[in-house]
């Protein structure tokens, strides 16, 4: 049995044979050098290097490019040197000017250490091998962010249905059997999971207990059966584990919806199977009801937001308007659509609020606050709901706790400031006194004669004159920080 852990996820390859088998390549692959499966092998990129030992350069996985310029005599350690560093296959270059055929032992010697040996004929650059290899890995990584994208959507909407159905949804996503186990005893399974689960698996899932962390492990069991299990989110403990088997390897992007799928696994256990009670707590909750002890077991005791949407312009198209899609494209299962159209969402990570506005939601998402405190979130989304449909545009609350200009409407903002300096502005127009910017500068200097009349030009005489005209014009005395603190701000606004 072999045991790895990894962090998740790996970066997007392709296989070898995807290189190998490009008609417009025409690279001949040595068949002595291939051994089961190595067609299969990940690339996740072409380097050219003429150095008698690249492999302190390497990283693992690439396709080593090579015309022999400087290819030491001893071909064994050559080769030898590549496969321990990772190296998917060696291309071999012939060309007129160093060799115009196969060296035998480079041949003999990647048959012998198991590394994939391909021919690049004279008529084939270098440069259009790695441009081959950069287009194939991205329509992979294109083919990767649909598939992820239509996992998370298809998972998301199983979560409504409770923690078999997303079980269900999981296997079905991996095309392997899942089970979620808390404390040996397997809570749910999907798609005929062995139960018991063999031994193996229980020794697997017991060093993932003694580890802490977002890790993942993964075995093969006698049989082949490949297996990866991890923690479910957002706890990131070792209670609960989520386990996959199938007979084919995971790859980066099986394993990143795995990831998903734990996400999601932690929301619906800490809810309840019942998917019901996930959607009473949150509906509770947005109603400011007593549901909020019920929904600190869906968030745990991290913080989340509260996301508020409104139809925009045209208002969301039919797609738009469905839950499963909300759900989707703001990554969390608890959303509420109502009437208007509008919807709440809780949230723990924010979305691309600009990419819900080009489908007719105008989107606002308050602080982080604690599961208690979510309902007080509600008046707080409203007042960003005023203020985003003035700007039209989205708007996040600042987690700064002095930024409040985004609870304050631009048109109240405006009429305060408006009203406030009217007298300045109507003697700055009449006589050209320039109160207003006087009295902007002098407030910026907290009052300071010598720094705003340097700042003005003016002799200090000058702006205490001007400052004594601001103070007879509003009727105010600006020795009283109050006082100083609403100009500043009508200064701001207006």
């Amino acid at each position: 049995m072999t045991q790895q852990d990894v962090l998740l996820p790996a970066e997007v390859t392709v296989p070898l044979r995807t290189v190998a088998g490009n008609p417009d390549l025409a690279l001949d692959v040595v068949p002595e050098t291939l051994r089961p499966g190595a067609l299969d092998r990940p690339v996740r990129w072409a380097h050219v290097s003429e150095l008698a030992d690249p492999a302190p350069y390497l990283v693992g996985a690439e396709l080593v490019l090579t015309a022999g310029v400087n290819l030491p005599k001893d071909a064994d350690r050559y080769v030898r040197g590549l496969r321990d560093a990772g190296v998917t296959a060696l291309g071999f270059g012939l060309t007129p000017t160093v060799s115009e055929t196969l060296p035998s032992s480079l041949r003999d010697a990647c048959a012998e250490h198991g590394l994939p040996l391909l021919v690049v004929p004279p008529a084939t650059p270098f440069l259009a091998i790695n441009r081959a290899v950069a287009v194939a890995l991205a329509e992979a990584g294109r083919h990767e962010e649909r598939r992820l994208a239509e996992g998370r959507e298809a998972l998301t909407r199983a979560a409504g249905g409770g923690l078999g159905e997303l079980v269900a949804a999981l296997a079905g996503r991996l095309h392997g059997w899942v089970a979620m186990v808390s404390a040996g005893d397997v809570l749910a399974a999907g798609y005929d999971a062995p139960q018991p689960l063999p031994s193996p698996v229980t020794e697997l899932l017991a060093t993932l207990r003694s580890r802490s962390g977002i890790r993942i492990a993964s075995t093969e069991l006698p049989d082949g059966t490949h297996v990866v299990a991890q923690p479910v989110y957002p706890q990131a403990t070792a209670a609960h584990l989520v386990v996959v088997g199938r007979a084919q390897r995971f790859d980066s992007g099986d394993r990143a919806i795995l990831a998903v799928g734990a996400a999601l696994l932690g929301l619906v256990g800490r809810a309840g199977s019942d998917s019901a009670e996930l959607g009473a707590a949150a509906t509770a909750l947005l109603l400011g009801g007593p549901g909020a002890d019920a929904l600190a077991g869906v968030v745990g005791s991290d913080e989340a937001r509260l996301v508020a949407g409104v139809a925009h312009r045209r208002g969301p198209d039919a797609l738009a308007r469905r839950p499963d899609w909300l759900r989707a494209r703001l990554d969390t299962p608890l959303v509420q659509v109502l009437p208007g159209p509008r919807f709440y969402a809780i949230a723990g990570e924010l979305g691309d609020l600009d990419g819900l506005l080009d489908h007719g939601w105008l989107v606002v998402a308050s602080q982080p606050h604690p599961a208690a405190g979510l309902p007080a979130a509600v008046a707080e989304t409203e007042l960003l709901l005023a203020r985003a449909r003035a700007l039209a545009r989205p708007l996040t609350a600042s987690a700064d706790p002095l930024g409040f200009d985004e609870l304050i409407p631009p048109a109240a903002a405006g009429a305060f400031a408006e009203r406030l300096l009217a007298p300045l502005r109507e003697l700055d127009r009449a006589h050209g006194r320039e109160l207003v910017p006087t009295l902007r500068t002098w407030l910026a200097h907290h009052g300071s004669w010598d720094r705003t009349a340097a700042e003005l030009g003016v002799h200090r005489n000058s702006v205490r004159h001007r400052i004594g005209q601001v103070e007879r014009a509003l009727n105010v005395r600006l020795a009283d920080p109050e006082t100083r603190m609403r100009l500043w701000f009508a200064l701001r606004w207006g």
